[in-house]
């Protein structure tokens, strides 16, 4: 069976400030998508959030991209920012960058990971959602999970995935992608990988099939709106098992920390903690930077699930060391490398300072 996954998520207000989704925004999504289902548009949905974003989880026949999906999903957050003004709630509707819907959500704010796949006998899917992070915090997991034999073994021990993966990079500033084959483009791709800012991964493929392994949304909400409007958030798709990484290598890369861009005023580095579905509500300096990971199984388009994957006691010591790393990067308050460094700051106040101060600048004596 062919069937369509797509995560929409969007930041529609904050309960209280950017920490959390007020339930009451949550309840109205689910009678909304409830309606649709009803009326056969998709074939099933779960509704949650991470931190202060709504993320809306539909499966259905439509493709990726499908103009009538994303208008349901706009309308759901037009009428969620309708209740999020009424509440009060801290920035409503701050992810809709635009008055008017125009074919489909993509560079309207909301974030988007879509993959239309060829339902297996088995389909474990993992879906993450991070909070106070930007998009390119996948680049690290993804390229653990599909390139990295110390995360995972299979690379090495399994058949169907000894021939490697390929990543699509793409550049979100000069708009342009680039794919890179593994294992034997890594040093190449690590040039670009390694600037998460810059070059975040969009999807990975299984080689030689060419079969979509994970998805991820890319859009950057500070160059969609030429000012910063709030972080990305981002979200992604990955499948496991089979000619894919297991559940456990998918999941491992999360057991470090990692230093991701975000946190407060999404001017800072800090480490992204793998959280439960309920621990996703950033609060120290707004932050740190949080992740979940949501488990479903597949059957016939129906979401069975979900799993609050870290949820396991296992990740309390990643739990442990994120604070550690947040403590320690706080006591740097606005120096880098906690403050980002300034050609990443150019959303911020930064260019008004500069304005401000244009005529102050002198030249060095020769």
């Amino acid at each position: 069976m062919k069937v369509t996954l797509s995560v929409i998520k969007a930041d529609i207000g904050g309960w209280v400030g950017h920490s959390e989704s007020h339930p009451l925004i949550l309840e109205k999504s689910r009678e909304l998508l409830q309606k649709t289902a009803s009326s056969g548009k998709i074939i099933d949905f779960h509704v949650t959030k991470c931190g202060d974003d709504l993320q809306l989880i539909m499966t259905h026949q439509k493709g990726e991209e499908s103009g009538e999906i994303h208008k349901m999903a706009w309308d759901i957050f037009v009428e969620g920012t309708k209740l999020a003004k009424k509440l009060k709630l801290h920035g409503a509707g701050q992810d809709l960058l635009s008055d008017a819907f125009s074919g489909n959500v993509k560079g309207m704010g909301p974030g988007v990971a879509e993959m239309e796949i060829e339902e297996r006998d088995a389909e474990s899917i993992i879906i993450f959602m991070a909070d106070k992070t930007s998009s390119g915090a996948w680049n690290m997991p993804l390229y653990k999970m599909f390139a990295d034999p110390f995360n995972t073994i299979g690379l090495v021990i399994a058949s169907n995935m000894h021939s490697g993966f390929s990543f699509e990079v793409h550049d979100v500033q000069k708009h342009k992608k680039v794919s890179f084959n593994t294992p034997e483009e890594i040093y190449d791709m690590l040039i670009f990988m390694g600037a998460p800012s810059h070059y975040p991964v969009k999807s990975v493929r299984h080689r030689p099939s060419g079969e979509i392994a994970a998805v991820s949304s890319t859009q950057r909400l500070s160059m969609l709106a030429g000012r910063y409007v709030g972080k990305d958030d981002p979200v992604c798709i990955v499948r496991a098992q089979g000619k894919f990484p297991a559940v456990g290598e998918v999941l491992e890369p999360f057991a470090l920390p990692f230093l991701v861009e975000g946190w407060m005023r999404g001017s800072h580095n800090g480490p992204l903690m793998p959280v439960s579905v309920a621990d996703s509500i950033p609060s120290r300096f707004d932050g740190p930077p949080r992740v979940i990971a949501l488990g479903f199984q597949l059957a016939e388009g129906k979401l069975v699930g979900p799993r609050d994957m870290f949820a396991d006691i296992s990740f309390d010591e990643a739990r442990k060391q994120a604070n550690t790393a947040a403590e320690y990067m706080r006591r740097h308050g606005p120096f880098e490398p906690h403050r980002l460094p300034l050609e990443e700051m150019e959303y911020t106040t930064m260019p008004q300072v500069m304005k401000k101060l244009k005529n102050r600048f002198t030249d060095l004596p020769e």
